[in-house]
């Protein structure tokens, strides 16, 4: 939030919404919880910015991949968490990225009000804009706390959404090794 005035406001409603559901916002272990939600708020909703290093591909052209990346996010719809693993994978052009700028570019996307196939395609999106590579795959799975904790409730229910450019979308062997390096990861 940008100024004194909204933080307020949202510590006020924040206190409303509590006292609604039978809290007494200003005891001990409430008093200072807008102010703690806010800044969880900040923190995770605006990720810190990072640049895609890059360097001269010196001949790779093979399949790189980076697999159990942890993530997490909040759902749009319900402002509940959800939460899992990404592998991306990516055939180089005439550049490699440093591997952490993968696992940032995951974390960046997933660090807003969010849904699971939305950020999927952001991920790819953005890497094969970034990196001009032959192609991408990004393939994610996760929990959602807005089907575990409510609705249906259905415990320890995994959410999978692939997304495939470039050569991972024309070449079935392409992408068949891909989802094959899934498929062994997620049962691995």
């Amino acid at each position: 939030m940008n100024n004194e005035s909204e933080r307020n406001d949202f510590a006020v409603a924040l206190r409303k919404l509590l006292a609604t559901y039978g809290e007494d916002p200003m005891r001990e272990g409430l008093e200072e919880t807008p102010k703690r939600y806010l800044k969880f708020l900040d923190e995770f909703l605006n990720p810190q910015e990072f640049s895609m290093t890059t360097f001269k591909n010196e001949g790779y052209d093979e399949m790189i991949v980076e697999s159990d990346i942890p993530f997490y996010s909040l759902c749009e719809h319900h402002i509940l968490p959800f939460f899992g693993t990404g592998t991306i994978a990516y055939i180089p052009g005439k550049k490699i990225v440093g591997l952490s700028k993968i696992a940032r570019a995951l974390e960046t996307f997933a660090h807003r009000l969010q849904n699971q196939e939305r950020i999927t395609n952001d991920v790819a999106d953005f890497l094969m804009k970034e990196l001009e590579p032959l192609g991408v795959a990004v393939s994610l799975s996760a929990r959602h706390f807005c089907m575990e904790m409510r609705g249906v409730k259905k415990h320890g229910t995994v959410t999978h959404t692939t997304a495939v450019r470039g050569v991972f979308k024309t070449d079935q062997k392409t992408r068949e090794e891909f989802l094959k390096t899934v498929r062994f990861r997620s049962n691995g």
